[in-house]
């Protein structure tokens, strides 16, 4: 992070919202606060924001729409996103990630934890290559199929667009980055969100399994991605870049 980084903190509850402000302000950031989507869009419109905090509870838009909406947006789309739920649930931080956002973080926390989540997540996406998702390489093609680096969709061998979660784009860029490369739990919990995974998460392993339906691999005898037992899981087909 060689410049302050802008935060964006969306959370209805003011205490909450004051604190975390305050917090990052004294650590080096700059802490922009929200209390709901429409404020949460004029300040995207208004000011450089390197990363929303957004809380999964919201009145009105709730955070899973918010996140799927900003997702969808051609110029905010690439901003990471951690999740805060009062929830621990597995379930609904698999639905989080879904929406696209980057990490998770579980209600109650300590504002040092967000912090390290924070600068672990801006360490990642900032240290991608200046071409991802960029104007250079536009497309990567495999399988017969494409995938679309500036729409962050998956055609299909006719050209029928095949729509990704944030997750599944993620994970298939990080296959496709590293071809005939056998990459475990962790390894792929690292790449995406920035942290070992827990080893009683399997959300790793239910992403792998909805994005294999994505691409058309059958489950029992998948071509494409691999399970290499006690190991991991490959990309085993060729990848062309185009420009």
């Amino acid at each position: 992070m060689d410049m302050t980084s802008h935060i964006l903190v969306v959370d209805d509850d003011h205490e909450i919202r004051t604190l975390l402000a305050e917090y990052l302000n004294a650590n080096g950031l700059h802490a922009f606060v929200a209390s709901n989507g429409s404020d949460m869009r004029r300040v995207l419109e208004q000011t450089r924001i390197d990363l929303v905090v957004l809380d999964l509870t919201l009145p009105g838009e709730d955070g899973l729409t918010l996140c799927r909406n900003l997702r969808a947006h051609a110029v905010h789309g690439a901003i990471p996103v951690i999740m805060l739920t009062a929830r621990g649930e597995p379930l609904d931080r698999i639905i989080g990630l879904e929406m696209g956002a980057d990490d998770y973080l579980p209600k109650p926390f300590e504002p040092r934890e967000l912090f390290a989540r924070i600068r672990s997540v801006l360490r990642r996406t900032q240290a991608l290559p200046t071409h991802v998702g960029g104007a250079e390489t536009r497309q990567i093609e495999f399988a017969g199929l494409t995938l679309d680096l500036i729409a962050r969709h998956l055609l299909n061998r006719e050209g029928v667009v095949i729509a990704l979660s944030g997750m599944e784009f993620r994970m298939l860029k990080i296959f496709l980055d590293h071809p005939n490369r056998i990459l475990n739990r962790d390894q792929l919990m690292g790449l995406m969100q920035g942290r070992e995974s827990d080893p009683f998460d399997r959300s790793i392993d239910i992403q792998i399994s909805r994005l294999r339906q994505k691409l058309g691999d059958d489950a029992r005898m998948p071509s494409i991605i691999k399970t290499i037992r006690n190991e991991g899981y490959v990309l085993t087909t060729q990848v062309t870049v185009e420009l």
